[in-house]
């Protein structure tokens, strides 16, 4: 019996890279859906998702919401919506272009047996193409991360994530579970499925900087990264 595959993304001023990404998925000529969450871009990028709805009504869908609400909520709503309409497999990525979407394929395979499947820059065959400072933080806040989390893993916070959501539920696994906001969200995700012994499998991806619009890293973030690290550390210890 065939699976059936969500593809899903957040979008927040993403007009210039939307089209080019929703447009390279579809080439793949894979049996999957696509669904993108936008937070009422300024830009108006709902208004090209609109078109893309008009479109290709049975294999696109997207959500808009009243405002800018945050990327681990939308992650949230998308896994939620993955579930509601029984998908088997969800597989997330950014909508700025910086994961190349023929990956999608061997994330789908390796679902076949993993419970959780994620793109790695921090591997063997993996590479981060960010300029050098946001490159530095990256690398070595994942180092960091693995450190104090026990973490055999390389990679913690890219978006770029597989999920076998049947076999998930078996083992209790749910967003619901993950507390941390903004981009703390992907580090938790991790640290939830380890305790939940999910079965992890890091594949190396080649993660490329956005080459049209703007990060929408916020400057504090790092702050809020060390601080939710910490008290996931303190839940290890005491729990």
């Amino acid at each position: 019996m065939s699976k059936k595959i969500l593809v899903a993304t957040a979008t927040y001023n993403e007009i210039k890279n939307i089209s080019k990404l929703i447009k390279s998925i579809q080439n793949l000529n894979l049996d999957l859906h696509i669904l993108v969450i936008d937070d009422n871009s300024p830009d108006k990028t709902y208004m090209v998702l609109k078109k893309f709805k008009k479109k290709f009504k049975k294999n696109f869908d997207f959500i808009l919401r009243r405002k800018k609400l945050g990327l681990d909520t939308a992650h949230k709503e998308i896994y939620k919506y993955a579930n509601k309409k029984k998908f088997n497999y969800l597989i997330t990525m950014d909508a700025d272009f910086s994961h190349n979407p023929s990956k999608i394929k061997q994330i789908i395979n390796y679902l076949d047996r993993y419970d959780f499947v994620i793109g790695s820059r921090y591997i063997k065959g993996g590479r981060c193409k960010m300029k050098t400072r946001r490159l530095l933080l990256s690398k070595y806040g994942n180092l960091f991360i693995g450190l104090i989390l026990n973490s055999k893993i390389k990679e913690h916070t890219t978006s770029f994530r597989g999920f076998n959501l049947k076999k998930l539920k078996i083992k209790n696994f749910d967003f619901k579970l993950i507390k941390s906001k903004g981009y703390s969200f992907f580090m938790e995700t991790i640290f939830h499925l380890r305790k939940k012994n999910c079965s992890i499998k890091e594949i190396p991806i080649i993660f490329k900087d956005r080459e049209n619009g703007v990060s929408k890293i916020p400057k504090f973030e790092l702050f809020r990264t060390l601080s939710n690290l910490l008290y996931l550390k303190l839940v290890n210890i005491f729990r």
